[in-house]
């Protein structure tokens, strides 16, 4: 399992997913590898007014209409030692909004000092709300993992085992039961604040499998869009191995187990594969049996707990002939 650190460039503020906010770069264009490393974004306006420990390094920020309305306030004299404090610390980017003309001097700083500065014709809000979005979603803990993800009975599944182990040809069968497919070989999970761990495919093969004798398919296009979703939050982990004759398997079902992924557990189930094993149903039952949990109802220990009955029943018709 690898990690990639939570990090935002600057100049990926600039591509199509926030196009909408029509940024363009005013200053430090040279600058655009400045790391974003905080989620959330800031109006300096504490800052502007003289408290600068109120900066956090690697945010944001955001410089609206009250922002200048204050700044126009002070004397020259005042802004320019206001800006020369402020360019000096760990800022990642300055987004102006409104297309909002910067005071004199500010530019010239930020490019002296490597601060890009952004320009939207947005409102303060419509910024704040998708870049903070966008943020969220790029700096979130992430990893990338070899297996098959799944929707199947409104549950994520993650299919995971060794490279020809029949991961994607299971997946197929499922998808032709009417589940969907949400990534194939590498799948992209990232855990929000939420703790929700959600997955989905990155790159080319995007709704794509791999399948040894046929290659790559088009699941969309073979099964059209419901068979295919963009992302899922995982909520059970399928590992698929080799039957081995001397391991011990659990026959009950009332060992729960779970699978870490960036630190979060999530259910777990060891499945062997044999000969003669329709694999693709029993993890069609699997996924079935843990809505049934999730809904309160555990097979496993009702069936325990009815055999403990009945066990003690005989134990006090036992003692009663006694």
């Amino acid at each position: 399992m690898t990690s990639s650190p939570p990090t935002v460039l600057v100049r990926e503020l600039l591509t199509e997913e926030l196009s909408d906010l029509h940024l363009t770069v005013l200053a430090g264009d040279r600058h655009l590898d400045n790391r974003i490393i905080n989620p959330r974004v800031q109006k300096p306006g504490l800052a502007f007014a003289g408290y600068y420990t109120y900066i956090k390094p690697g945010r944001v920020q955001i410089v609206g209409e009250s922002e200048r309305a204050y700044l126009k306030t002070l004397s020259e004299a005042q802004r320019k030692e206001r800006f020369d404090e402020i360019t000096r610390l760990p800022i990642a980017v300055f987004i102006i909004t409104k297309d909002l003309a910067p005071l004199p001097g500010f530019l010239k700083l930020c490019q002296e000092r490597e601060v890009p500065v952004l320009s939207s014709p947005a409102l303060s809000s419509v910024v704040i709300k998708r870049v903070s979005w966008f943020l969220e979603d790029h700096l979130v803990p992430e990893t990338h993992l070899h297996a098959v993800l799944l929707e199947i009975y409104g549950i994520g599944v993650l299919l995971m085992g060794k490279s020809g182990i029949g991961k994607s040809e299971s997946a197929l069968d499922l998808i032709t039961r009417g589940h969907s497919l949400v990534a194939d070989d590498r799948v992209t999970i990232k855990r929000y604040p939420s703790g929700d761990l959600v997955g989905f495919s990155q790159g080319d093969l995007h709704h794509h499998m791999e399948i040894r004798g046929l290659g790559i398919v088009d699941i969309k296009d073979l099964f059209g869009l419901s068979a295919v979703r963009d992302r899922k939050t995982i909520d059970l982990v399928i590992q698929l191995e080799p039957w081995d004759s001397k391991a011990h398997y659990d026959r009950l079902g009332l060992d729960e187990t779970v699978f870490h992924i960036l630190g979060t557990p999530v259910p777990y189930i060891q499945m062997p594969v044999a000969t003669g094993r329709n694999v693709s149903v029993l993890v069609e039952v699997a996924a079935r049996n843990h809505v049934l949990k999730m809904q309160g109802h555990f097979s496993a220990q009702e069936f325990a707990r009815k055999l403990e009955e009945q066990l003690e029943r005989k134990r006090a018709r036992g003692n009663q002939r006694e």
